[in-house]
């Protein structure tokens, strides 16, 4: 089983796939709310916009450390 490499309450910044470019900005920082399985093999985040506040799940490999 893999270890998540972010921890809740780390503020990172998220890097969207080609799709969702337009209603995301390459970068934004969303704070992490909460660890989720592995779907795929690939490890998931519910995180937390700090802009507007907008919450969503995004995949471990679409972020990095602020």
């Amino acid at each position: 089983m893999a270890t998540h490499r972010f921890a809740v309450g780390q503020t990172v910044r998220f890097s969207p796939d080609r799709g969702q470019e337009r209603e995301l900005r390459r970068g934004a920082l969303f704070r992490i709310v909460r660890l989720l399985p592995e779907a795929g093999n690939v490890l998931q985040y519910h995180v937390k916009s700090e802009i507007d506040g907008q919450e969503r799940v995004v995949r471990e490999d679409q972020l990095e450390r602020a």
